[in-house]
């Protein structure tokens, strides 16, 4: 049997990327303000390589790490979680997918309307998820009009409290919007169900029954090709959204990063009891969801620490032959104003091949496909895009000294 495991530490970046200063964000650096901040212990990353990658506070550099380390920059238009997953998968976004920072114009909120017939919407501004359920949750209870919002991603995000709109009519308000909103101008990455409860003064998302509809990719991915060589593909977390289901054999929701990793244990053993070589795919959303967008420095800190300590029970359970990614898709700076993404290099570290081994700054998150299908050995020697090619490197294929470190 052969495994691979990739987790998406979702938001944890590790500096600003080299065109940052186009996304406003060359001030962010989430690892390493983290890092200064708070100050959390992480042996068992320090012990892979995690401060053998850049200097972090607390987080110094090993002289045998256990993993090879190093960083990766994206090359797609945008900072989301869509963009940052296709191209981990070998999906270059050209174009960047709309937002929305003045609120969904009229025509798209007149559609609405007329698709879902509800009785109006409240907000239609760019919001916290949870700050709005509170400023616009008494209104809903009284008037039944959902509530609509976006971020500075690409999203149109309808919250609504269950005993008001049933999560089965709120999912179905998704899907039409998503019918919609999938091409032209207003190809939104994701529609995203927000039920929330609870009373005034007291609202709380419901996190086990949020659901994601998700543009399409618009070429194969590795999933694809994976998939066509009979290799088991396993989405833990949102993953399967982000690809619209596309590429996945089977999909498992969680509630939290430490349901994440428990379902990915019992996951590796399953695979071990069944056969036949898997590709799992882990997304930990707490990092991003929980701290990042709600500029919590102290919480993401701790769910760092919450990770490192989760980290040997995985590298325990992993079979003989494997090889495991830890990674990220954008930044989430918890320190700076904003609340948003950050254009970030993430971190990359890679267990199961020679270890020790610095992996420089790669140029794509295409590598990471790259590698998987190299593990796999099925055919990719490139990535792409709608109008093109570009190269992808196989981390083990990479030589030291290969690729400029700046």
């Amino acid at each position: 049997m052969k495994l691979f495991v990739t987790i998406v530490m979702d938001g944890v970046g590790i500096g600003a990327a080299p065109d940052a200063e186009r996304y406003g964000d060359e001030e962010s650096d989430t690892l390493g303000h983290v890092c200064s901040h708070a100050h959390p212990n992480l042996p068992n990353l320090a012990a892979l390589g995690l401060g053998n990658i850049r200097p972090l506070s607390g987080v110094g550099p090993v002289e045998k790490p256990s993993a090879s380390f190093g960083r990766m920059r994206a090359v797609s238009a945008g900072k989301d979680s869509t963009t940052g997953h296709w191209e981990l998968a070998g999906i270059i976004v050209e174009k960047p997918l709309p937002t929305y920072p003045d609120g969904f114009p009229a025509e798209l909120i007149d559609r609405f309307l007329a698709e879902t017939h509800a009785p109006g919407v409240l907000g239609n501004r760019p919001e916290s998820g949870t700050l709005i359920i509170d400023q616009l949750g008494d209104e809903h209870l009284e008037t039944g009009r959902p509530i609509v919002y976006t971020s500075a991603d690409s999203v149109f995000q309808i919250a609504a409290h269950i005993d008001i709109i049933s999560c089965e009519r709120l999912y179905e308000l998704c899907d039409i919007t998503r019918r919609f909103v999938c091409f032209g101008d207003h190809a939104v990455g994701r529609v995203i169900a927000r039920p929330f409860e609870g009373r005034s003064g007291s609202y709380a998302r419901i996190s086990r029954r949020r659901r994601d509809y998700s543009l399409r990719p618009p070429i194969p991915s590795i999933l694809d090709l994976l998939q066509k060589q009979n290799i088991t593909t396993v989405s833990i977390g949102k993953i399967n959204d982000l690809f619209a289901g596309q590429g996945f054999c089977e999909s498992l929701k969680t509630t939290s990063n430490a349901d994440g990793t428990d379902q990915l244990i019992r996951r590796i053993h399953m695979s071990a009891d069944e056969g036949g070589d898997t590709f799992i795919w882990v997304n930990l959303i707490d990092f991003d969801q929980e701290f990042g967008h709600r500029n919590d420095p102290d919480g993401f800190s701790s769910s760092l620490e919450e990770f490192d300590r989760a980290l040997p029970r995985i590298t325990e359970a992993l079979p003989a032959d494997f090889r495991f990614v830890i990674t990220a898709d954008h930044g989430n700076d918890p320190t700076t104003t904003g609340t948003d993404h950050s254009r970030e290099y993430v971190p990359l570290l890679y267990l199961g091949a020679p270890s020790n081994r610095d992996l420089s700054i790669r140029h794509s998150f295409c590598d990471h496909a790259a590698t998987v299908a190299a593990y796999f050995d099925v055919p990719f020697a490139r990535c792409g895009s709608s109008s093109g090619l570009t190269d992808a490197v196989s981390f083990e294929k990479f030589q030291h000294g290969f690729r400029s470190s700046s």
